[in-house]
This record gives C-alpha cells, structure tokens and sequence, in this order.
C-alpha cells in the first residue's frame, strides 16, 4: 500500500514537475513570441519610416528626374546636329579645298602670263584704266590715253594716260613698271635669301624704270603741265617690297622728276584733280552768277525809273478826277439840284466820291537812287521821302 502511495505520489510530483516544466516553457515560449513580434513591429515601423523617406526623396527627385530626360533629350538633338554640321563642313572644307586649288592653279597661270611684257603692259593699263573710272573720271573728258608727242631731244613719245588739269594743263601717267622678279620672289617653296635676293633685283629694276622715264622728258612734250611724270604701279605690294628693299627709291625718282605710285595714292591723287576741277567749276559759276547780279541791278533800276513815272502819271490823273469831280459837285450839280427844288425833274443825281487814295510812293532805297539818276529828277520832288497828301476837291 505504502508502495503504490509512493508511486502516486511520484506519479503527482512527476506531473507537477511537468506541468511546472510546461509552463516554464510556455512562458519561455511566449516571451520569446512577444519578443519577436516587439521585433517585428519595430521592424514594420522602419520599414513604414524608411518607405516614408523614400516616398519624400522619390518626390523630392521627381523634378531633377525631368530635367535629367529633357537634358539628355536635348544631347542628342545637340548629337545630331552636331554630327550634321560636321558633315556640313567636312562638304564645305571641301569645296573650300578645290576652289584653293583652282585659284592656286589660276594664280600660277596669271604669274605665268604676267612674265610677258606684252601681257605685262595691258595689265597694267586695266588697272590704270580702273583706277581713272574709281575716281569720275571719263576717257576724251578728263583723260586720254596713247596720246603722242615730241620731246626736247626730238624724240616721238607716248605715254599711257594724259590726265586734264584746270587752266588748260595736263599730267603725264606712265604704266609700265617691271615685276618679273617681284612674280619670282612669290614662289612658296623659295628660300628666304633668294626671296630677299630677287626682291633687291626688283626694286633695282624699278630705279632703272624711274632712270629712262626721266630720260624721256614727258614735261617737255606736253609744255603746258607740271614738269614731272606719274610711274603707276599697278600694285601697291609690288611698290612696297621695291621701298622696302631701298629706301631712298621715292626720294632718289623725285630728284629725277618721277612720282612713283600704287592704285591708292594714285586714286587720291586723281580725286584731287577731280576736286579742282569741281572748284574751277564753282569759280566759273560764281563768276557767271555775278555777271548776273550785276545786270539784274541795273534793269532793276530802269524797272524803278519807269515805276516812278507811272506812279506820277497815276498821281496826275488821280488830281484832274479830282479836281473835275470838285467842279461839277461846285458848278453843274447845284443848277441840277435847283431844277429838282422847282421839281423840273423828280429824279436824284448820283453823288461822286473824290478818289482818295493815290500810288504808294517808292521806298526802296535802291529804287529812289535809281530814280534820282534820271533825267526828270526835278520831277520827283512830291513826297518821295513820306506819303504824298491826299486831295479831296469839293
């Protein structure tokens, strides 16, 4: 009996220790359940905070988003016209290469042509001609061309172009320079010191050009001009690499009664000459307008002589009116009113008014000087100087 006592009793305690047991591990069981819904509710707060935050950035991002598509939409439209404009250009450069070649091609040709005097000499007869027409001028007007003369040593010359001078004078241009070795000089591939050596052969051939135009004497074939003659150089590079090579070129042709010019100084000068002859022109008109003057003075005085006499005629036949209609208002009228007393006659006579204005005397003291001269001076003596009186007869 005391056995199965024990055994029960094992048998409560075995079951209370398992039902402690089983609420130790319930409870554990629960914690650990509460814990880890604290856990995950924490972990569902910062979820819902962190998509919260990605809410705001994705809104705060929702601008620079469109901006970044209109910008990259705008790259490439930039992309594509840039690679259109590079095609463009690439076409243009091109073009721009060709036409370089062609005027290479064009410009050798011309230097080649322009190593002939023949060629040589029209060139530089257009450019002078050009030139003539820049400034207003025209042929056979202002300016002639190949015209022929003799100078003092008896020899026949004929420059390129006689320009007209006011007074009857004339300036004497010449066209003809060399270049051959200022064309030589122009080659690309030319060393510096054979450049420099062809252009000291220039501007040497240029001062032998200024010697034998000097030796030609123009001025003394055309005696009526300056005594000196225009060298045209029908480029102001060429001009210039000549003075450059020698400095002293300009003063040493002037000694010699040559001017050397390029396109630019000649242009002036013409302009110059065509300003004088605008001057002479003023001066001639002036001169006209004053012989004009002069004679429209005196017809005006012999206009005021005659107005004067017609002013007295008008002053005299203003006085007889006068002085007619004072007698038949003195002596026909009153024997007419006096039938009218009688009633001989029933009807009124018209009253005459006197005239009581008379011509506007002169006042101009050109008119009245005028007038004085005149033979019928002594005539004038009624009131030139103020109104003539008014006469009212009757």
């Amino acid at each position: 009996m005391d056995g199965w006592v024990w055994v029960l009793l094992g048998v409560v305690l075995g079951a209370l220790a398992a039902g402690a047991v089983g609420r130790l591990l319930h409870a554990a069981r629960v914690a650990s359940v509460e814990t880890e819904r604290d856990l995950l509710r924490e972990r569902v707060l910062d979820l819902e905070t962190s998509l919260a935050e990605d809410m705001e950035t994705a809104a705060l991002l929702a601008p620079l988003k469109d901006a970044l598509v209109r910008v990259e939409q705008h790259v490439g439209v930039l992309e594509r016209d840039r690679v259109e404009q590079f095609g463009s250009l690439r076409s243009l450069l091109g073009r721009v290469e060709a036409e370089t070649q062609g005027l290479g091609r064009a410009t050798s040709s011309l230097a080649g042509s322009l190593r002939s005097s023949s060629v040589r000499g029209a060139w530089g007869e257009v450019q002078l001609r050009r030139v003539l027409e820049a400034s207003g001028m025209l042929a056979r007007c202002d300016f002639d061309e190949q015209v022929s003369g003799v100078s003092a040593h008896e020899r026949r010359v004929r420059p390129d172009v006689v320009v007209r001078l006011p007074g009857g004078k004339s300036l004497v241009v010449d066209a003809k320079a060399p270049m051959t070795h200022f064309l030589d000089a122009q080659a690309d591939d030319l060393p510096d010191d054979e450049r420099a050596a062809l252009l000291r052969r220039h501007a040497d051939g240029l001062a032998s050009h200024v010697t034998a135009l000097s030796g030609k004497e123009y001025w003394s074939a055309f005696r009526d001009g300056p005594e000196l003659v225009v060298c045209f150089v029908p480029s102001d590079a060429m001009l210039a690499a000549a003075l450059a090579a020698q400095p002293s070129l300009h003063e040493r042709a002037l000694a010699q009664r040559v001017v050397l010019v390029g396109p630019g100084a000649l242009l002036a000068l013409l302009r110059t000459v065509a300003f004088t002859w605008q001057q002479d022109a003023l001066s001639s008109s002036a001169r006209e307008l004053l012989d004009l003057g002069r004679e429209l003075h005196a017809r005006l005085a012999t206009l005021g002589g005659h107005t004067a006499k017609l002013g007295r005629s008008l002053q005299g036949s203003v006085e007889a009116y006068n002085a007619m209609v004072g007698a038949l208002e003195s002596r026909v009228l009153v024997t007419a009113r006096r039938m009218h007393e009688l009633e001989v006659v029933t009807d009124d006579l018209a009253v005459l008014e006197p005239v009581r204005t008379g011509p506007r005397p002169l006042t101009a003291q050109e008119l009245i000087d005028a007038v004085t001269t005149d033979d019928a001076r002594p005539e004038l003596d009624l009131g030139l100087d103020e109104p003539a009186p008014r006469r009212d007869v009757g």
